[in-house]
């Protein structure tokens, strides 16, 4: 289990209850909106707001504790920062899933950012398409 106080710490920002909910819900989901994290930690702080959990998910995606996962024609959807990984994004029921890093990849990358004289500080990769489940709908 994750340390968010020192998470939250090392990134600049004080670890308030609020936050620290949100981070254990995140984590439990994976991939969250939202709506999703304020209808949970709703349920223990009855008195959140969820104007409050949009200003602390936005303060923690600027300050890096999270990043925004954008879902086209949905509601991005927020994970924890972590390694460098590639998100297959479905377009149909939103749904993310988190795919290893390849190599080739990072060649790829540094090969096109060398030729641009630009430096390149993070990367997110997303995938978007229509996963098993709903392509299984689809043809039936």
């Amino acid at each position: 289990m994750t340390d968010y106080a020192t998470l939250l710490n090392h990134n600049g920002l004080k670890a308030t209850f609020q936050r620290t909910a949100i981070l254990e819900h995140i984590e439990q989901h994976g991939h969250m909106s939202i709506d999703a994290i304020y209808e949970e930690v709703v349920k223990l702080y009855p008195s959140l707001s969820l104007a409050t959990v949009y200003k602390n998910i936005i303060l923690m995606v600027e300050n890096s504790v999270l990043v925004e996962v954008p879902i086209t024609g949905k509601k991005s959807k927020y994970e924890l920062t972590k390694s460098d990984h590639i998100h297959l994004v479905c377009t149909e029921c939103g749904e993310v899933e988190d795919k290893p890093h390849n190599s080739n990849a990072d060649d790829i990358f540094n090969s096109m950012t060398q030729q641009e004289n630009f430096s390149l500080s993070k990367q997110q990769i997303n995938l978007y398409g229509v996963c098993v489940h709903c392509s299984n709908k689809m043809a039936s």
